[in-house]
Formats: C-alpha cells, structure tokens, sequence
C-alpha cells in the first residue's frame, strides 16, 4: 500500500464527508493505493455515524472509536499503530489542511528519502494576537530547544516513513513534538514544505490559548526525557552530589573555624552558615535519592494502556 492517511478528530461531523470525498479524488487522480484511518477521539455530534457510512461507501476508510476524548497524541499512536502504507500522512479534520500536499509530501518521502517531512503554514487565517503571535514564540522556543530546525511544530499536515511511525511513542500531550521524537529515535532526516492553510469552514477549534501554556510545558519535560529520560541518575545525582559537597564544605569549614580559628566565637547554630550548610546537605541527598528512584521505576516500569478503543471497523 502507498499511503496510509490518519485523521484523528472530535465533533467534526459537518467536514468529514468533504474531507473524504477530497482525499479520495487526490489518491484516485494520482494513482495510489491508499487507507484513510478515522480515530474518533470521544466526538458526540455523530461523527462516527458518519464514518460508518464513509466506511460503507469507500473499503479505503477504517475506523477507531475511543470510549472518551483521550486527546490528538493518544489518537494518532492508535492510528499508528494501524497503519499499513509505505508513507503515512497526517492532517487534522477541520478542512484547515489542504488533502492536494499530499502527493508532493509523498515524494518527499519515497523520492528524496525523508524520514518525516512536517508542513509549514507560512500564511495563517487565525488570529493574530490569540494565535499567530503566540504560535511564532513557542515555535522559536522549540527550534532553541530541541534542535529540530522547524518552523511550525503544530501544522498537524505530515508525511512519514512507516518506519518512524512504528518506532515512535507518541504520548501525553506530545503530538506536537513528533519531529523531536523521531530525531531522539534516531530519525534525523527531517525536512519541511510551505503548505496552503485554509480557514475552517465548520465548528469552531478545540484548542484555546492552554495549549500554548502546555505546549511550553511539554517542550521542558521532552528536553529533559530526550537527555536523561534513560539514565535519571546522571541529572538527579550529580545535582544532589553538587549540592551536598557544597554544604560539606561548609560543614568542614565551620568546624574547622570553630575548633582551631575562632574557639571562643558565636555558637555555631547562631551562624548562617551552618543552616546553609544543613539546607544543602539535605537537599542534596534528596536530589541523589530522587535519582536512584528514578533508576527503580525506569527498570521496573510496565507499559499501562493509555486509552480505551470502543469499536474497530475494517481494522
């Protein structure tokens, strides 16, 4: 199979069957052989009805309904999970992603020899200050940080190979980290396409200005899991050892000070020094023993399902 296309959504009833009917003309005028794979995150406006009836039409569309909204990372790692084409591509639900990249993406992938290749909205149709503004930041704010040189981390429009799609976990929030997961695993052959942005025809987002403040969030928490995610220790214990050899010294200064200095000078709980010394030492340790917890949990650590399929359908 050429192309695997995964669209996770939630109450985006009114856009599917154009959205369908779309992909369909592209895969059919290009010649691909193709699956599009609906995750039905939780919607409760009938979404699913509507992708029984896709499904029905068109053999090519499958589907996977989620008993609750688990959110877009959860989604796509069930989508992935599925998937049989060479390349996989995905874009979001809203009509706001244009199905006519997708053969270019596609040669990207299979001619030029992309391991993933992520879309760029150079033009937007949002709003300036709620979304624009905030978007150039926290893109700015993930290149510095993650070393990945994208310029729009969260256009939801990618391209694949399988194997990055099979290799990758996508969890919590982290969809919108996928090329730095795929460059932590290894896949570093990344590249980008100036793709048209449209403005959404129906419903209204499901995102709010949150998403930026978690988004922010997300980036600390995958810097640091992509340096030390395997190996806690080396951040918790070496920062405790630090912190604890700061207030030895302090420790073994005050006693030296008041044994052959200053013998007859302030008792040494008056003096600051010796809760500095105290505060550090206890901390430091407890950095070390948040370290070695760590290495227990990582080394014992079971993988928990994440999220609750409800039905499968030509799957």
């Amino acid at each position: 199979m050429d192309i695997s296309v995964v669209i996770p959504l939630l109450n985006e009833k009114d856009s599917l069957n154009e959205l369908h009917d779309w992909i369909a003309n592209v895969m059919q005028s290009n010649h691909f052989s193709y699956e599009i794979i609906f995750i039905d995150d939780g919607s409760t406006d009938g979404s699913w009805e509507t992708i029984e009836m896709l499904s029905q039409k068109n053999n090519a569309v499958k589907g996977i309904r989620f008993f609750k909204n688990y959110g877009k990372s959860q989604a796509l790692h069930a989508g992935f999970l599925e998937t049989k084409g060479d390349v996989v591509i995905t874009m979001d639900a809203d009509l706001q992603d244009n199905p006519e990249e997708i053969p270019e993406l596609y040669k990207m992938i299979t001619d030029k020899g992309y391991d993933l290749v992520s879309g760029w909205k150079k033009k937007r149709y949002d709003s300036v200050i709620s979304k624009n503004i905030p978007s150039k930041l926290f893109n700015w704010a993930a290149r510095k940080t993650s070393g990945v040189k994208l310029n729009d981390f969260n256009c939801g429009l990618k391209a694949y190979n399988k194997e990055v799609v099979k290799n990758i976990n996508v969890y919590g929030e982290m969809h919108r980290y996928i090329p730095v997961l795929a460059k932590n695993e290894g896949f570093s052959n990344i590249g980008e396409k100036v793709v048209q942005h449209q403005a959404r025809k129906y419903g209204k987002t499901k995102f709010g200005m949150e998403r930026f403040i978690n988004g922010f969030l997300d980036l600390i928490s995958i810097w640091f899991l992509s340096k030390f995610g395997k190996r806690p220790m080396h951040f918790f214990g070496a920062l405790g050892a630090l912190m604890f050899f700061i207030g030895f010294c302090f420790a073994i200064y005050l006693g030296i000070d008041k044994l052959f200095i200053n013998p007859t000078g302030r008792l040494i709980t008056q003096r600051p020094q010796f809760y500095i010394a105290l505060v550090t030492m206890i901390i430091g340790t407890q950095f070390f023993v948040a370290g070695f917890l760590g290495e227990i949990i990582l080394r014992n650590k079971d993988d928990k399902e994440r999220y609750k399929i409800d039905k499968k359908m030509n799957l």
